[in-house]
């Protein structure tokens, strides 16, 4: 019987989780392996993503890891094509992996950062789209879920080279989903607010800071990484096949509040 809760079943799926070593990425490769996908585990270190598919395997779940640092042209073909010799097809893209290696303001950064930034969190996910596109289409379809931030939306103090990319990531979401609906291809993207990750541990471990943050937030916390895996799973499964160029935030009511 084909239920409504049976469109989350990932079974027979292959998913890509870039940056997924730890954080917000180790969550997302979690869940959607145990609603049944087969993951590729990705980050810069082979040993780190050899962990995480060793830890996922020992919980039953279908996991491989391949070493990609996504900044680098010949490794994201490299994750590419391991992944399709591996499985024989991508039907998820998850384009987690991101930098942020400047926090001030605007004019106290230079060129080089940005470049290196705006490579790393906008050129290669839309490079690495563009290479898992090709075996999407012969597979008639799939899902790109980039993972952008609120920063993008509502920009913030000192993050602002951040926030540039991951509104540029936003907009890049909505141009995939325009152009490549026609191939059955998804794209979407998820907004989180601030997350307990080493990511952005400078944030949360300011308590002061957080404290002042929270006050305002309607959930009154910050969130944990598992808490993004759910919007996730249901973006790439077929109980969100008719969701493409929309973007979900995932903040605690960030974006509401005063």
């Amino acid at each position: 019987m084909n239920t409504i809760t049976s469109k989350f079943d990932l079974n027979g799926k292959v998913a890509i989780v870039t940056g997924s070593s730890k954080g917000i990425g180790k969550a997302i490769a979690q869940g959607l392996a145990e609603a049944g996908a087969q993951v590729v585990v990705s980050s810069r270190k082979q040993d780190a993503v050899d962990d995480v598919a060793r830890e996922f395997s020992d919980l039953g779940l279908k996991a491989i890891g391949i070493q990609c640092h996504i900044g680098d042209a010949g490794q994201r073909e490299g994750l590419i094509s391991k992944t399709i010799e591996a499985f024989g097809k991508i039907d998820i893209l998850v384009n987690n992996a991101a930098i942020n290696p400047y926090y001030g303001p605007l004019e106290g950064s230079e060129e080089g950062v940005f470049d290196k930034i705006m490579e790393v969190n906008v050129k290669a996910p839309w490079l690495l789209s563009n290479h898992a596109l090709e075996h999407m289409k012969a597979a008639g379809g799939g899902s790109i879920i980039n993972i952008s931030s609120v920063e993008g939306l509502r920009p913030g103090f000192g993050l602002g080279l951040y926030s540039a990319t991951k509104s540029a990531l936003i907009t890049l979401t909505q141009n995939q989903a325009k152009e490549w609906g026609r191939y059955g291809v998804r794209a979407n993207v998820i907004c989180p607010g601030l997350i307990k990750t080493k990511f952005s541990e400078g944030l949360w471990a300011d308590e002061a800071l957080v404290s002042r943050f929270t006050k305002h937030l309607p959930l009154g916390r910050i969130a944990n990484p598992d808490e993004m895996a759910g919007l996730v799973m249901l973006l790439a499964s077929d109980a969100g096949s008719y969701m493409t160029g929309g973007v979900y935030v995932a903040d605690g009511g960030y974006m509401v509040a005063g």
